[in-house]
């Protein structure tokens, strides 16, 4: 395997089964801990196998053309061979004849794929090798500036009228071009309307390799690894991601919120198709500014999609590119899907089906490579799922209300249908929350507060709408844009921010009142902070698109989710939640369409969650799931994990919900704290089961003086809630030890609380002195009472058989809770010379069940502890070995 430095025999292990597995077709549960190489590993192992393939495409190709000059007899194919069924009591010169006729079709498919191939490489190269081409591109998008803005000045000195008239002009021809693209999802029709040198765009979509992540900061850290290895120069990689992270229009990327960024791109782009009617009805005035989007050109877009293809980019860089040609990076990377090789996009453009069909990704026969992925179940049911709030619900029907009474005599019969299949079901979603829609949801109070669960079935029966097609709903609001239509409508008639002038300007308006009332609602709060307003005032933009999440998700088959209803104060803070139980039946298109899927991460253990609750009831076939996992790089002695049984004052250390707040267990957790602070250098990481528990604890160490003892030795620091001081918590508590590791004195260093689950306990690296010591308070069981998590054991317990003598439930709680003590421990060690103390404080997790789903490469080094005083020798060895490495 070409690999930029020599790797180390895991890593070539990793590589090893990764080629196979591929090869094979098959479905892969990797593991490689963080800090031994695993993004590279993946990249050199996938790409080889993709350079491999192709080749050996290639060469098939080249023996089939070969055949077919000669008009040899070489190219049955394997559906038209004597005695197969199709065949079987044919004459044997029909047989013969469909032969030759399918020999030449394939020939032909293979001359004209050869063609394009040819045609797109040429294309590319003569790119990677023309500066010349390159200026002439940049000069004529200077000429195309120029001449807009001489446009710009001479329609600010004209009338609005004449000048938007120019504007159409200007635009006219291009629309042809985009005319057909995106009113359907049918691949044929785009071409109708391209210009026949363009045929590249239906070209077919090559073998590729589909790598996703959870966040954008992960996939440019991929991206920059590959552009490091031995196949950064030649690989044509597109990375994907969302308006938010591509939009390069200042005037869209203004909005913040995703859905009004989403909304706004998709009115432009229909602005753009819809011009033609625009000339006929020339009265309607519009915002020449927010009509089209400049940055949408078909013919700067190509030229997007070309350089991307050339040249590995990340992210930033392709937003760069994108404002340097005038181009829109989000729909430019889209066209460069087909060519590109490897396409690197988040978790939810592949997961979400919708959405992977509206970027035009296509899985067939395809590969998957999806890291970062032990919370892959989660992050299915997650975006599977769907919340709308009260106030959410009678906002929209209000909105909708008032749209419908102003364009009631413009609306065709089935609009109106629709609109009022729409606003029943709004109307029933508020009763169940014992609501009435026409009432301002912020005063209406709640009788029965609470939380219920429901079957799809019982919910829709029982709020009186079983008899709606909710399909074709669903597909009349993905159809009809309504809910952008309606932000637009809101827009002209009033945010939340204009909402009392806008009632007076607008009196001929029947019925404003009711609509502003629920707009009013953010600055009805007096109390509130001006944040909750603003987060208020994005919610409201555009509630009906939120509400389509919903009714999509009720489209599930009955045994797959179910409805929660929560009810609280008023109707306004009350909601109903689809909560999907089955994540299987959204991964089994991805498993079924794939010729190979890897599921990878740095710790995969428990592993029998992804092959039994994903896989088996995704419908893979056992056989074809392979497992591989590699211990660590680092030497058995740069690792100390210590389960402590019990404390300094032989207190026996078990944090249930029983104990955990007795004053007794806080003080001995401070005593353990103090010990260890005095003997390990440089900085602490304490996790806790929760915020709660860790403000519970805090307070009480304030209390008895604990607190000041253990800040003599270490400056503590808090994990914060709020996820923009994370960073600037993780700068204080760095330069803090280092600081102390050049002075010397007292302060050895420092020690940050934190949460199990946190901001801390996943992506953020605690490599050498920012992580000597972790150390686990208890075992973060999730909350046994949380109705969801009620529903998902009630559901497993059903459905799975049972494991080892243990109830499927019972297996989901431990498995959830060592899911994140397994993401938390594995932040100390980072690479091969780093070393580090482990301490998990509670003997349960010494019992054989729970021992077993901690990572190999920690379990096989782990040391169970009865007594403190044995632990603290051992942690004093590792700092005299740190001391004196000699």
């Amino acid at each position: 395997f070409p690999f930029p430095y020599t790797p180390y025999r895991i890593q070539e292990q990793f590589m090893e089964a990764l080629y196979g597995a591929l090869e094979a077709g098959r479905v892969g549960i990797f593991e490689s801990p963080t800090g031994t190489g695993k993004s590279l590993s993946l990249i050199c192992g996938a790409l080889s196998w993709l350079r491999d393939w192709e080749e050996k495409r290639r060469q098939e190709e080249a023996r089939l053309l070969a055949l077919g000059a000669g008009g040899q007899p070489g190219l049955t194919p394997p559906q038209a061979r004597p005695g197969s069924a199709d065949t079987a009591g044919e004459p044997d010169w029909v047989t013969a004849f469909v032969q030759k006729k399918e020999q030449r079709d394939v020939v032909d498919r293979l001359k004209e794929e050869q063609i394009r191939r040819k045609k797109r490489e040429d294309r590319l190269e003569k790119i990677r090798h023309n500066v010349q081409l390159k200026y002439a591109a940049k000069r004529k998008r200077c000429e195309e500036d120029e001449a807009k803005r001489l446009l710009q000045l001479s329609r600010e000195a004209l009338s609005q009228g004449a000048g938007e008239g120019v504007l159409d002009q200007l635009d006219h021809n291009e629309e042809e071009l985009i005319l057909a693209e995106y009113e359907s999802d049918d691949e044929k029709k785009v071409v109708s309307g391209l210009e026949e040198d363009d045929d590249d765009l239906e070209e077919e979509h090559v073998t590729k390799i589909y790598y996703c992540s959870r966040t954008h900061s992960q996939l440019s850290q991929f991206v920059r690894e590959v552009q490091k290895s031995p196949f950064g120069k030649d690989m044509r990689l597109v990375s994907l991601g969302s308006r938010q992270n591509l939009c390069v229009n200042e005037e869209v990327r203004r909005l913040g919120a995703l859905q009004l960024i989403n909304d706004r791109c998709m009115e432009m782009q229909k602005n753009k198709h819809e011009k033609k009617c625009d000339e006929e009805n020339e009265g309607k005035k519009r915002r020449a500014s927010r009509t089209v989007c400049p940055f949408y050109s078909y013919e700067q877009m190509q030229f997007l999609r070309d350089e991307v293809l050339v040249e590995v980019k990340d992210i930033e860089q392709l937003v760069s590119l994108g404002r340097e040609t005038k181009a829109c990076p989000y729909y430019g990377s889209r066209f460069a899907i087909p060519a590109a090789q490897l396409v690197v996009l988040p978790y939810q453009m592949l997961l979400h089906e919708p959405t992977r069909n509206a970027a035009g990704i296509k899985l067939k026969d395809q590969v998957v490579i999806i890291d970062e992925a032990h919370n892959l179940i989660d992050t299915i049911t997650c975006i599977h799922s769907a919340e709308v709030s009260g106030s959410q619900l009678c906002c929209a029907h209000s909105q909708l209300s008032q749209y419908l009474e102003r364009y009631r005599k413009r609306l065709k019969a089935k609009n109106l249908m629709y609109i009022k299949q729409i606003l029943y079901l709004l109307e029933r979603f508020v009763a169940m929350l014992g609501g009435n829609v026409n009432q301002n949801p912020g005063c209406q109070a709640v009788s029965q507060t609470g939380t219920v669960l429901k079957s799809i079935n019982d919910f829709l029966f029982q709020s009186q709408i079983d008899n709606i097609n909710l399909f074709k709903v669903q597909r009349y609001c993905e159809k009809s844009l309504i809910s952008r239509k309606l932000f637009g409508f809101v827009e002209r008639y009033g945010g939340p921010a204009s909402a009392v002038k806008t009632n007076k300007e607008n009196q001929k308006l029947a019925g404003l009142q009711n609509f502003l009332l629920t707009l009013q609602q953010g600055s009805d709060k007096e109390g509130d902070p001006p944040m909750e307003a603003e987060h208020d005032q994005l919610r409201t933009a555009s509630p009906l698109m939120q509400i389509e999440g919903f009714l999509s998700a009720l489209t599930n088959a009955n045994q797959d989710g179910r409805v929660i209803l929560s009810r609280q104060g008023t109707v306004g803070q009350s909601s109903l939640k689809f909560l999907l139980l089955n994540p299987a039946v959204h991964f089994a298109k991805v498993v079924e369409e794939c010729r190979a899927v890897i599921i990878a991460g740095g710790t995969m253990q428990p592993v029998a969650d992804f092959r039994e609750q994903l896989l088996c009831r995704a419908g893979v076939d056992p056989a074809r799931i392979v497992e591989f996992s590699c211990g660590h790089v680092i030497p058995p002695e740069n690792i100390l994990p210590i389960i402590l049984c019990s404390g300094p004052s032989n207190q026996q250390l078990e944090f249930t919900y029983q104990t955990r707040d007795l004053p007794q267990m806080m003080d001995e957790t401070g005593r353990i704290l103090c010990n260890l602070c005095n003997v390990i250098p440089g900085g602490v990481v304490c996790f806790f089961p929760s915020y709660e528990y860790e403000k519970q604890v805090y307070g009480h160490w304030e209390k008895t003086g604990l607190l000041s003892r253990l800040a003599a030795k270490k400056k503590i620091f808090q994990e914060p809630k709020k996820a923009n001081q994370v960073e600037q918590v993780l700068v204080e508590y760095a330069k803090c030890i280092q600081r102390c590791s050049q002075t010397g004195g007292q302060m050895t260093g420092a020690l940050l609380l934190s949460v199990v689950g946190g901001k801390m306990s996943e992506g953020i690296n605690f490599s050498d002195d920012l992580g000597r010591c972790v150390i686990m308070v208890g075992m973060p069981y999730p909350n046994i009472r949380s109705p969801e998590l009620q529903e998902k054991m009630t559901w497993l317990d059903k459905t799975m058989p049972r494991a080892a003598g243990q109830a499927p439930s019972r297996v989901l709680i431990e498995n959830l809770c060592m899911k994140a003590v397994n993401q938390s421990i594995g932040r100390a060690i980072r690479h091969q010379k780093d070393f580090a103390s482990i301490v998990l404080l509670d003997h349960r997790y010494a019992r054989p069940a729970i021992f077993n789903k901690l990572p190999q490469w920690i379990r096989e080094r782990t040391q169970v502890k009865p007594a403190f005083g044995s632990a603290f020798a051992e942690l004093r060895k590792v700092r005299t070995c740190i001391l004196c490495p000699a």
